[in-house]
C-alpha cells in the first residue's frame, strides 16, 4: 500500500519522541524499548494513513478539504492553527492509529495480543452473556495513546487541546463498537445469546467524528494562557470540565473561500463540485453552491470524453476481449465570474449618437 511521505515524517517524529522522553509499560506487554516501537510502527503508519484518507473523504466537498499541510500533527511542526479543522485532524489520526492496532491485534499480528475475553461468561443483559472474541480495544487504546500523545511535549493551551482531541478520537472508536451475537438453543431457538464487540467499518468512525466536528466546542483560553503554573492549572481545569467525547478548538476558522498564501490556503477557485449524479447526499448536491456561489464564484460546466473497456467477453482459451467505449461526462468547476457586459441596446444607442455627432 502506498504510504504518504507525511506519514513517514509522522512515524519518525513519534519514534524520536518515544525514545527520548517516554518510558512506558502496558498490562501483558513485556517488551520495551526500540524493538517494541518497531513491532508496532507499521500498524501506526497504516493507521495514520487511514486517518488521512478518511479526512480527505469526509471533507472532499467542503471548502476546507484536508489539504497536505494539515497532516502534520506536532504543535511545533507547522500545524499551528487551533481551529475546528485542526481538532478533526488530531481526532481522526488518533482514531486511525487505535483502530488499526486493535484490528491487527485481533488478527493475530502481535504475539503478545489477542481477543479480549476478560468478560466472557459474565451476564451482559437480559438473555445474553459475554463470549466469543471481542476486538481488543483496550490494547489498541493503550498503545496508540503512547505513540500519538508523545507528539505533544508542551503544556500550553494548544497542547492541551491536541491531547483532548486525540482522546476524543480514541473515544470515537470505542463509541462505535458494534455488538454481535450468536443464538444458542434447541432446534435453532434463541434461548440464550453469546455476544462480543467488533470494530465497525472505519467509515463509521469518520462519520461519527464529522458530526462531532460540526458541534465542536470553542474554548476561550488562547489569550494569556501560557506555561506558568497558574496558567497550566487553569487550562487543566477548563479542559477537564468538557466531555472527552467532544472536539474542542481555540480559534475560529479562517475564510476558506479565498486564497491565503500566509496560511497556505488555496481557496475554492478551480475546485470541482457536484450537481447531478446517482446516490448523491444533500451535502454533495449543494457543493456547487457552497464552494462556488457562496464564495463569489461562478459554476462552469465542462464536458470531456472518456474511453474505457466495456462489453468484455471470455474467449476459449484463454483471453478476455473488450470493446472500447466512449462516454461524454460533464463536470462542474468553480471559476471567477466574468465581468459584466453592458446592455447591448444601450451600447447600440451610444454608437448611434457617436455616428450622428460625426
Amino acid at each position: 500500500m502506498f504510504i504518504h511521505l507525511d506519514v513517514y515524517y509522522y512515524i519518525f517524529i513519534l519514534m524520536v519522541h518515544m525514545k527520548s522522553c517516554c518510558s512506558w509499560s502496558v498490562n501483558n506487554f513485556l517488551m520495551t524499548g526500540p524493538k517494541a516501537y518497531l513491532i508496532y510502527s507499521s500498524s501506526v503508519a497504516a493507521g495514520a494513513q487511514s486517518g488521512i484518507e478518511e479526512c480527505k473523504y469526509q471533507f472532499a466537498w467542503d471548502r476546507w478539504n484536508c489539504p497536505e499541510r494539515a497532516l502534520q500533527l506536532s504543535t511545533h511542526s507547522g500545524l499551528r492553527s487551533a481551529n475546528r479543522e485542526t481538532a478533526f485532524v488530531h481526532a481522526i489520526s488518533s482514531a486511525g492509529v487505535m483502530y488499526t492496532l486493535t484490528r491487527n491485534c485481533s488478527l493475530g499480528d502481535f504475539d503478545n495480543c489477542g481477543c479480549d475475553d476478560t468478560r466472557n461468561g459474565q451476564r451482559g443483559g437480559q438473555g445474553w452473556l459475554w463470549g466469543g472474541c471481542s476486538d481488543n480495544v483496550g490494547f489498541g487504546e493503550a498503545i496508540s495513546k503512547q505513540f500519538v500523545d508523545a507528539l505533544e511535549t508542551g503544556q500550553d493551551a494548544r497542547a492541551a487541546m491536541n491531547l483532548h482531541n486525540n482522546e476524543a478520537g480514541r473515544k470515537a472508536v470505542k463509541g462505535t463498537m458494534q455488538r454481535t451475537c450468536k443464538c444458542h438453543g434447541v432446534s435453532g431457538s434463541c434461548t440464550t445469546q453469546t455476544c462480543w464487540l467488533q470494530l465497525p467499518e472505519f467509515r463509521e468512525v469518520g462519520n461519527y467524528l464529522k458530526e462531532k466536528y460540526h458541534r465542536a466546542i470553542k474554548v476561550d483560553l488562547l489569550r494569556g494562557a501560557g506555561n506558568s503554573a497558574a496558567s497550566r492549572g487553569a487550562i487543566a481545569e477548563t479542559f477537564s470540565s468538557i466531555s472527552r467525547k467532544e472536539l474542542v478548538h481555540l480559534e475560529d476558522s479562517p475564510d476558506y473561500c479565498v486564497e491565503n498564501r500566509t496560511l497556505g490556503l488555496p481557496g475554492t477557485e478551480g475546485r470541482e463540485c457536484l450537481k447531478k449524479g446517482k446516490n448523491l447526499s444533500k451535502w454533495e448536491k449543494r457543493s456547487c453552491k457552497r464552494l462556488c456561489s457562496d464564495c463569489g464564484l461562478a459554476v462552469e460546466e465542462r464536458r470531456a470524453e472518456t474511453v474505457s473497456s466495456c462489453n468484455c467477453k471470455f474467449h476459449w482459451c484463454c483471453a478476455v476481449k473488450c470493446e472500447q467505449c466512449r462516454k461524454t461526462v460533464t463536470k462542474y468547476y468553480c471559476v471567477k465570474r466574468a465581468k459584466r457586459v453592458k446592455n447591448d441596446s444601450a451600447s447600440r444607442r451610444r454608437s448611434l449618437r457617436l455616428k450622428k455627432n460625426h
